[in-house]
């Protein structure tokens, strides 16, 4: 049984474990596109934050140098949470494992045929390489059909002939995905056992285990993208392990899902489709942490790094999960994913001309190098990050430190070069057309998760985090009309700080796809009872400490002859026929407010989330109450000129915000600067300091 669910509210909660705070330093990693970032907090020693530029050919060397950055003593760590990109850069750079496929005979060209879609709205093709070349997808005779009985017997002998083809042609993971193996696995499950008589790694991937859900297309691209994948996370994580284990870590790495949950790095290669996006996933799995802790459970989660942009939606404290994610054309990924839109607009996004003479900003960056031109690294074209610079927005002493300084001179140039000359502006406005085209492009990518799914953005916050978010949340909190800005109290760390709040999470999905009044709910029970005994073997195999296991539920339907599925919440296994019927009828209602009981509901799958609770990270351990000041006027250490869309060039206090006190309020303009980030608020707004150390912001409607 295999990994897709969405959120809901927890069915059933059982003690798993010794409750009370965690014993230890803690520490979360996050590999970014551009930086690695690490957040330790040591209940003795208070908190420690790094911060390192990405080793993109190895990020093992770039997580061990922000652990010796943070003087983290290895030996003594409780935990180590580590969410990497290792496995998305790899899929999208097309730097992977070479694969092969054992399919039922007739069914090799499944993955390439795909679906009637098209990469954009207007054109009628769309070209794509599939990830297993057709000279590697074998066929073999075997049959099943829908309702898991068999046709034609499994030719086992053809397994083994195949899989000594797919050897000598040098293939490195194999995938089994035979036809209506959802139904009945049992073909998919001896040929692997016959493959693991011959194949001289662990690199197999049964498609029923990653995902049993029928739709063969999609299941076969998932196990295509778990086999693929398989082999470079599983080298990586290892040698990271390795390098840990010499330097005296002895507890269990845990590595971020893209489900927002983790899971231990002894077993994450068995499905690694299941880390792609983890990322992403971590910042809004902190956004929801910190969002319930500070009173705001509807968020619009917006983080802004140096290469790119992730929006998320957070419901009721619990982010949006689908099993819907196309990673780019004809390559659907149906696990839980955390639902968050990606945009190529970051601090690094380069400003360009294009060939009608427009400004363009995105999606190509500058990344970690060159970076900015700021960076002093050799960049050359203006990004978003020199445009903030040039605007007063960011700390010129700050930016300009670096081994070889380039002067606020030579980036406004640059601007002027690049930008102002081409289209007849000075510096300050080129660099403002900059900024403004960067955030019309985060204003969309916001609409496309709120607007475009029927949620209105005056009912959420807008949590920014990230290195450049808060630069720019309140702007575009003003263009979205969203009145509370929440900006955490480590905005640059918060993808780390969700690694060390997540918790171990393994998700579960069975096919049933019959008219509703025809299943047998003695069946169902029996599903969701397997998928529930599944969860739990897995996390008592983790071995990882946790203090409950918490279990939801939730059912796919649709109506007989329609194509579109929705999620509705089930109580627990004995779940009745009467209230799936009710359920589905109410959500039906909510979405598209028509009823239609002439038609029959079909219940479609079977969804089970088993989350192991992991003790509970306090937020007050982020902020430094030494370091406070007893008024906000004191934290004021700098004022500057920094230019605003409303009144241009402006003198403005600079706070510092490690020295805000708690229960502090100021007003804007204001930069608030701290080591992981940059804060702007812009006039007419207000800002307030909570209890756990979030800047509250109240921005008033245009």
């Amino acid at each position: 049984m295999p990994d897709s669910t969405s959120p809901s509210a927890p069915q059933s909660v059982s003690a798993a474990g010794p409750k009370g705070a965690p014993k230890g330093a803690l520490v979360g990693i996050d590999v970014g596109g551009t930086f690695t970032d690490l957040i330790l907090i040591d209940p003795e020693k208070g908190l420690r934050i790094a911060k390192v530029p990405t080793t993109v050919q190895n990020q093992a060397f770039g997580v061990m140098a922000a652990l010796e950055k943070a003087g983290a003593d290895l030996a003594s760590l409780a935990s180590i949470v580590h969410g990497t990109t290792t496995t998305t850069n790899a899929l999208l750079e097309r730097k992977i494992a070479k694969c092969g496929l054992i399919t039922t005979k007739g069914f090799r060209d499944v993955l390439e045929l795909g679906r009637r879609t098209r990469p954009k709205p207007y054109g009628l093709i769309g070209s794509f390489e599939p990830l297993i070349a057709r000279e590697n997808r074998l066929e073999v005779e075997e049959r099943m059909d829908a309702q898991g009985h068999v046709l034609t017997k499994l030719d086992e002998e053809g397994v083994r002939a195949a899989a000594k083809a797919l050897l000598d042609q040098g293939v490195e993971a194999v995938v089994v995905h035979f036809l209506h193996a959802y139904a009945n696995p049992a073909h998919e499950r001896r040929a692997a056992e016959i493959l693991r008589e011959i194949w001289p790694n662990p690199y197999i991937t049964v498609g029923s285990d990653i995902l049993s859900e029928f739709r063969e297309y999609e299941r076969g691209t998932t196990a295509s993208v778990n086999a693929a994948i398989q082999p470079v996370l599983d080298r990586y994580i290892r040698r990271l392990t390795d390098e840990l284990s010499a330097q005296g870590y002895a507890r269990d790495l845990l590595v971020m899902q893209g489900n927002g949950g983790t899971v231990s790095a002894r077993i994450v290669s068995d499905a690694a489709v299941n880390t792609v996006m983890s990322g992403p996933a971590s910042g809004v799995m902190a956004a929801a942490y910190t969002a319930r802790g500070a009173g705001h459970p509807n968020l619009i989660t917006y983080d802004m790094g140096g290469t790119s942009s992730d929006v998320g939606l957070i419901l009721n404290g619990v982010p949006a999960v689908s099993a819907e994610l196309e990673l780019e054309y004809a390559i659907p990924i149906h696990v839980p994913m955390v639902d968050v839109h990606t945009i190529g607009a970051g601090g690094g996004s380069l400003a360009r001309i294009d060939e009608a003479g427009l400004l363009q900003v995105g999606p190509e960056s500058a990344g970690a190098n060159p970076g900015p031109i700021c960076y002093g690294r050799g960049g050359t074209r203006p990004t978003i990050t020199d445009a903030n610079l040039a605007l007063g927005r960011l700390n010129p002493k700050g930016l300009l430190a670096v081994d070889s300084p380039v002067s606020i001179e030579d980036v406004k140039g640059a601007i002027a070069s690049h930008v102002g000359a081409p289209l007849g502006l000075d510096n300050d406005a080129a660099a403002a057309a900059i900024l403004a085209i960067g955030n019309m492009k985060m204003a969309n990518a916001i609409r496309m998760v709120s607007l475009a799914r029927g949620h209105d953005p005056r009912d959420f916050a807008l949590f920014a985090f990230g290195g450049a978010g808060p630069l720019h949340a309140v702007a575009l909190a003003r263009e979205l009309a969203i009145p509370t800005v929440l900006i955490p109290a480590r905005p640059g760390i918060t993808n780390a700080l969700g690694c060390v709040v997540a918790d171990l999470r393994h998700d579960y999905v069975n096919t049933v796809n019959a008219p509703l009044e025809a299943v047998d709910m003695a069946q169902v029970q029996a599903l969701l009872e397997e998928q529930v005994a599944a969860g739990r073997e897995i996390i008592a195999r983790e071995g990882t400490e946790v203090e409950e296991i918490t279990v939801l539920h939730d059912a796919d339907m649709q109506f007989q002859g329609q194509t579109h599925i929705l999620t509705i919440q089930v109580p627990g296994p004995d779940v009745s026929r009467e209230y799936l019927a009710e359920a589905f009828a109410k959500a039906y209602w909510e979405r598209f407010e028509v009823e239609l009981p002439e038609i029959r509901p079909v219940l479609v799958n079977l969804h089970t989330a088993v989350i192991g609770r992991r003790p509970a990270v306090p937020l007050t351990a982020l902020v430094e109450l030494e370091r406070q000041e007893k008024t906000v006027e004191a934290a004021i250490e700098d004022r500057r000129a920094v230019w605003f869309a409303e009144g241009g060039w402006q003198d403005t206090p600079i706070y510092r915000r490690a020295g805000l006190p708690l229960g502090g309020d100021f007003a804007g303009p204001a930069i608030v600067e701290q080591l992981d980030t940059t804060i702007v608020i812009e006039p007419g707004c207000t800002v307030r300091v909570d209890d756990f150390g979030n800047l509250l912001v109240t921005v008033p409607p245009a």
